[in-house]
């Protein structure tokens, strides 16, 4: 089998789309959808999140959790690393700074290094245009910053307890 037809094979079976099969509960869809959020965005923001939704803003959770997360990324058909690549581009095109940096630190967690999310900021800087790759330069230096303190942080703590 070629490498296209394993591609096509495995994107297009009964797995294809992610936690989203037929069947499927809504509670099943997010759960899987509550599973991957917290593993590329860390328990500690989700729970955050969580703790911050009110009446007003739970459909909304509910609505990120089922399909953005239970929907997009829980399918088979690219990996985590890329999805992330996608993410931040789409980030720096509208502008989204907050989105970004949390979106920076989920890329790390899904295995993108630094340097291959450099690359991807001077990507966009072709694509999105200059000030928008300044500004998202500036955005990830102050994440990578900020992890850098926290493990430093941590470190002394083990070092000193």
């Amino acid at each position: 089998m070629t490498r296209s037809e394993t591609s096509s094979a495995e994107f297009h079976g009964p797995e294809r789309n992610g936690v989203v099969q037929p069947g499927a509960t809504s509670q099943e869809i997010y759960d899987g959808g509550m599973k991957v959020r917290r593993e590329v965005l860390g328990a500690a923001h989700v729970d955050r999140a969580n703790a911050n939704k009110d009446s007003f803003t739970e459909d909304f959770q509910d609505m990120i959790t089922r399909i953005a997360w239970g929907g997009i990324w829980t399918r088979p058909g690219i990996s985590r690393q890329m999805r992330s690549a996608v993410t931040l581009t789409a980030m720096v095109a509208h502008g989204h700074w907050e989105e970004l940096a949390m979106h920076v630190r989920a890329a790390i967690t899904n295995g993108l290094s630094r340097d291959e999310i450099k690359e991807i900021l001077l990507q966009t800087a072709i694509y999105c245009g200059v000030p928008s790759a300044n500004t998202a330069f500036k955005t990830a230096q102050h994440v990578f910053h900020s992890m850098d303190e926290a493990a430093r942080d941590e470190a002394e703590t083990d070092k000193n307890p």
